[in-house]
């Protein structure tokens, strides 16, 4: 999913070397050579540079936002240097004050000063326009950082002592400093309208600054606050500490079967459960970086990396007699091939301890309940599927006071719900239902009986992804809609929770803050909204959402077409739709976003599209089923219909000429396209695809294609079907991809060598998982594109 480039200093790309194979039985026509390259060459710099001229030009609205008086009354700046002015709201009547004081509005006066952070702080994208000045106290020279938003450091010269200097960034961007011994000695956030980074002992000590870890180590003795008894593990078995003497609950302990480090001491510290683990396979992974920086011959990596089929790690749960010092016995059946065991929780009269079992194959996720004297184990809830149960997006258990009911998240009536469970009859009370479903469950306030919740397609009429705060009645009800604008949503609760903050925002409409009641949702003010005035006289053009039926003719099918700024009268534009399919969620922006990454192919005259297909997630069980066992799928035969409709609405989209083009899963979706729809889709460029699901990592492929491993996963290999091959093809790989094994994509370059297919494929030396995406290639993406579907001219 492409993400907002706004408010981003300049990227500064390490040069990585190419080994290029251009394996095809003619040259001509490619760029490179003649009249096309030439027009390739002229064209893409313009195109870049009217990308680029629209990077910042978005004025947003102020993002911080203070609330004061106990939620009472909120207030901001807007404006800068002498024009700016403070805002005073009150969250009853929505009646303001503006003042040039801040105080005035009751905001603290302005200090010069930026407050230091911890090191590990890392930028938040989207704030204003602002400048970063920057003091070096420190006692040597230091290198400045910008730390992006992943925790990537990137480098911006360095700060001789007693050196000042600004640097244009924007608010809630983080910069580090570093001194030659490599010690952090100041980390800041930059600030609307300014301020100072200084950079001395109080930076430093505060960079270094560690928090106290939230976790003890596996090894050491967990003591339960309820418990007169500690419990550990120690050499790979259950101990107990009972008035000061150490004993051993079990002697069977190896590194191959150990007992895993989270113990569970019953309130009455009477009994333990634990958890006794079969190790997991050794699967190596192994990588030979061929142009190490520091040596002149390659170098090997390995890395653990298991893959569907392969012997996971198997825990058993054991249930121990902490006085008696003997092992109560579990009936292990009810937890044959365990993927997991986890969300343990006692019981408060310590009669039954309760555990979430996932069964491996994803089919079943069961709460489990053992009796403390018995072992005997009852069911409370049992999901079950035909196809998978979606545990790594939907799992939500949340036991409520008392210990003897929980809150449970479903798709048992096809749409994700929230019931309310009785831990002793297994009886649901549904709490949520309808035609749309339960995204997160954000707040349990069990003394206001209501649940928070996030919701997609909670308003009829509206894109169904969208997200909205909902509150919902713990003990039944109708729920109440606190936001209800047409948009993607987020919100900042008031600590009492009577207002929100709210911020939406679409594909075609820059951000609306508003302030709202949430009693009822209503509206008390429109705050203010991002100014896009100067991004559309500069030529900017907002997506298109556009909505067709899928394959079934019924099921609307979402998605967005960018179009270039600017076209010839009677110009027909080729489409490139940028994909990817993977199933753990959707994937086409929701809420604004400049998409600069697909604007540059957009400015050489294409219609880029991004669709939701049928398979994806957040949409209903059945919508989301149709990826089960069946990857290759991709929700091709709703892209299609989709990309026809539209061009039947557009003149001048044309649907004769269709490129795709995607990475990892996207990789996969992009190669797919062109062997089971080469009649539709004409080129295709693939970036480090998992391409074979039995060569990629274990829990994403088993959780969609299942297990065991069977027949299914051949059918939907793209290795195994290479000779399908119709179209133009790119492929790219980076030779020390750790996400996908980049195997699996020369085996794809095996099988088309076998097939004697024509094709590009560049592997990247030193390149991780995603380098397509590094500039050389993205411009020999596009230049792939305008050969094979504008005929090389652009």
């Amino acid at each position: 999913m492409a993400l907002c480039d706004r408010g981003r200093p300049a990227r500064r790309w390490v040069g990585i070397g190419l080994v290029l194979c251009t394996l095809a039985t003619t040259v001509s026509g490619q760029v490179g050579e003649g009249a096309s390259a030439k027009a390739f060459a002229r064209n893409l710099p313009e195109a870049q540079a009217r990308v680029d001229l629209w990077r910042d030009l978005v004025v947003p609205f102020p993002r911080r936002i203070a609330w004061l008086d106990g939620g009472k009354a909120i207030a901001f700046s807007i404006g800068s240097g002498d024009a700016r002015r403070y805002v005073r709201v009150d969250c009853t009547s929505g009646q303001r004050l503006l003042s040039a004081d801040p105080t005035e509005v009751g905001l603290p006066a302005r200090g010069e000063d930026l407050e230091p952070q911890s090191m590990r702080v890392r930028s938040k994208n989207g704030g204003a326009s602002t400048s970063l000045r920057m003091r070096n106290d420190w006692m040597s020279p230091v290198v400045v950082q910008w730390i992006d938003a992943s925790g990537v450091e990137h480098a911006y010269g360095s700060l001789a002592v007693g050196e000042e200097r600004s640097q244009h960034t924007f608010a809630g961007h983080a910069w580090r400093f570093v001194a030659g011994d490599g010690a952090v000695v100041g980390a800041f956030v930059a600030e609307e309208g300014g301020g100072l980074a200084r950079i001395g002992d109080a930076s430093r000590d505060t960079a270094n600054t560690r928090r106290r870890s939230q976790k003890r180590e596996a090894t050491e003795p967990r003591k339960d606050d309820a418990a007169r008894v500690r419990a550990f593990v120690r050499d790979h078995n259950v101990h107990v500490s009972k008035d000061g003497a150490d004993v051993a609950l079990t002697l069977d302990g190896t590194a191959a079967h150990f007992h895993r480090g989270d113990l569970h001491v019953s309130p009455d510290g009477r009994r333990v459960l634990a958890f006794w683990v079969e190790a997991e396979q050794e699967h190596t992974v192994t990588l030979v970086e061929s142009s190490p920086k520091d040596a002149v011959q390659p170098r090997l990596h390995t890395l653990q990396y298991l893959k569907p089929g392969d012997r996971i790690a198997r825990p058993r749960p054991r249930l121990f007699d902490c006085e008696q010092e003997v092992r109560i016995e579990i009936d292990e059946s009810q937890f044959a091939d365990p993927w997991s065991i986890d969300h343990v929780h006692w019981a408060e009269d310590s009669r039954e301890v309760r555990v979430l079992y996932n069964r491996r194959g994803h089919q079943q996720l069961a709460l489990r309940a053992i009796d403390a004297n018995t072992g005997a184990v009852r069911t409370i809830l049992d999901e079950t599927s035909k196809t998978f149960v979606d545990y790594s997006q939907k799992t939500f258990l949340r036991w409520l006071r008392g210990g003897e009911e929980l809150l449970w998240t479903s798709e048992r009536d096809d749409n994700n719900h929230l019931y309310r469970i009785d831990a002793n009859t297994g009886k649901a009370t549904q709490l949520t239902k309808g035609e749309w479903r339960v995204r997160s469950v954000e707040r349990v306030d069990e003394d206001a009986r209501q649940v928070w919740i996030t919701a997609l397609g909670f308003h009829e009429g509206q894109d169904p992804y969208h997200r909205h705060l909902v509150r919902v009645p713990l003990d039944g009800g109708d729920p109440i809609a606190v936001t209800s604008s047409d948009g993607d949503h987020e919100w900042e609760l008031s600590e009492d929770r009577a207002h929100a903050i709210v911020r939406w925002s679409r594909i075609d409409c820059p951000t609306v803050t508003e302030l709202r009641r949430c009693s009822d949702g209503a509206l008390v003010a429109e705050l203010g909204r991002d100014d896009a005035e100067k991004l559309l006289a500069a030529g900017f053009r907002f997506a298109e959402r556009f909505v067709s039926k899928g394959r079934d003719g019924a099921t609307d099918i979402h998605g967005i077409a960018l179009r270039p700024s600017a076209m010839r009268a009677g110009e027909r534009l080729p489409v490139i739709e940028a994909i990817y399919a993977g199933p753990h969620d959707f994937h086409v922006a929701k809420s604004f976003e400049l998409q600069l990454r697909l604007r540059a192919l957009c400015e050489l005259g294409f219609c880029v599209v991004q669709i939701d297909g049928m398979g994806t997630n957040w949409r209903s069980k059945s919508f989301h089923d149709v990826c089960w066992q069946n990857l290759k799928d991709a929700g091709f035969p709703d892209r299609i219909a989709w990309i026809r409709a539209l061009a039947a609405q557009h003149r001048e989209v044309d649907a004769t000429r269709v490129g795709v083009f995607g990475g990892s899963a996207g990789g996969q979706n992009a190669l797919a396209a062109l062997l089971w729809h080469g009649d539709f889709y004409t080129a295709a460029a693939a970036d480090c695809g998992c391409h074979d699901n039995r060569m990629d990592k274990i829990w994403w492929n088993e959780a969609w294609m299942g297990w065991p491993v069977g027949e299914h996963y051949a059918a939907n290999s793209n290795v195994v079907h290479a000779a399908r091959l119709q179209g133009k093809l790119l492929l790219t790989v980076g030779e020390l991809d750790r996400n996908v094994d980049p195997a699996s994509t020369l085996q794809v370059v095996d099988a088309l060598l076998k097939a004697g297919k024509d094709f590009d494929f560049v592997l990247v030396p030193g390149g991780g998982h995603g380098c397509g995406e590094m500039p050389t290639l993205a411009s020999r993406r596009a230049a792939f594109f305008v050969r094979h579907l504008r005929g090389g001219g652009g």
